[in-house]
């Protein structure tokens, strides 16, 4: 890893009194932002809402925070200043953020989750008397997300093609929507809310949009149904869920510039990037995903070879007669 990014994960320094951007100490202990923007938390009333953590405790969205120096703050509140004025003109706006700044925005709330979720693990790990169990694939993503993130603060340049995977969509959603998703695991991230939603995949090197090319085709240029955009994220989570490559990234410091280029995805074993579909394990998280309209498992694979579909008609066309409510 370069030199210019700082890597907390060298000796898993997640305290309070250090900058998780950029390892710089902090003089006390005001110096925190929000993981999930203030503007947010304040249009849907999130602060004391609960938040689950892996370990199956609740925290509240305005108790995850992350500590930060004064000059990183201050380039995250003009990324959110940014991204509030996006979201209150809507779709249109968002989709023509460029996408390092999105996924800036994605990654800042993604890995604030990460960083809560470890130190978590630690202060667990040390009631038990027990050491940090960590897995070293978990480990390896975190890091370069985190080291990716820092773009922030270094000029980086992914060379290539982008590590990460943004799709935008306009929903006809009901007012106050507010629907976030993650899954740290597979970093994946879904949000949906005022007239948009958006999947990031954060480590796939843009894998994603290709294996899902006939259903993003299907929607292009349509406004969604919200059971449509959410038959589109649980394909996205499932198919995040299968996808069996651990990427590499190097690092290359040229000058000021950090250079990030991702490794082939083929490997010696040519084993397909993803892992095979299964139409029942599939239907389990679509049942999860529609739990607002309350289809059950049963209906939905009903037919296995067909699996129930809100995006595309009959004809294989964009379901545009859709009755349910919003």
């Amino acid at each position: 890893m370069t030199t210019k990014l700082y890597n907390p994960f060298v000796d898993f320094h997640f305290d309070n009194k250090t900058c998780f951007l950029t390892g710089e100490s902090l003089t006390h202990d005001g110096q925190q932002i929000p993981v999930f923007p203030r503007w947010m938390m304040e249009s849907f009333d999130l602060g004391d809402k609960p938040f689950k953590m892996l370990d199956e405790s609740f925290s509240t969205y305005d108790k995850l925070v992350l500590p930060c120096s004064d000059a990183v703050a201050t380039l995250i509140s003009a990324l959110d200043d940014q991204m509030e004025e996006a979201a209150k003109i809507g779709y249109d706006a968002v989709k023509e953020l460029d996408q390092q700044r999105l996924f800036q925005w994605v990654g800042r709330i993604l890995y604030g989750v990460v960083f809560n979720e470890i130190q978590a693990g630690i202060r667990q790990a040390f009631l038990s008397g027990e050491s940090m169990n960590f897995s070293q694939a978990l480990v390896q993503k975190f890091r370069n997300l985190h080291a990716m993130l820092q773009s922030l603060t270094v000029p980086m340049i992914f060379e290539h093609k982008n590590p990460f995977s943004i799709a935008v969509f306009p929903v006809n959603n009901p007012d106050n929507t507010f629907v976030y998703r993650d899954e740290i695991n597979t970093l994946i991230f879904s949000l949906r809310m005022n007239d948009f939603a958006l999947i990031a995949t954060v480590q796939d090197n843009g894998t994603h949009a290709i294996y899902h090319e006939e259903a993003l085709a299907v929607q292009q240029d349509q406004v969604l149904h919200p059971i449509q955009f959410e038959e589109i994220c649980a394909r996205y989570f499932y198919s995040a869920y299968l996808f069996n490559r651990l990427p590499e990234y190097t690092y290359m410091e040229v000058g000021e510039q950090v250079f990030v280029e991702p490794m082939p995805l083929n490997d010696w074993t040519l084993k397909p990037i993803f892992d095979n579909w299964q139409v029942k394990t599939f239907g389990q998280v679509l049942e999860n995903f529609w739990k607002p309209w309350g289809f059950t498992l049963f209906e939905i694979i009903k037919n296995p070879e067909e699996p129930m579909s809100y995006l595309k008609d009959a004809e294989g066309n964009f379901n545009t007669d859709i009755t349910l409510p919003l």
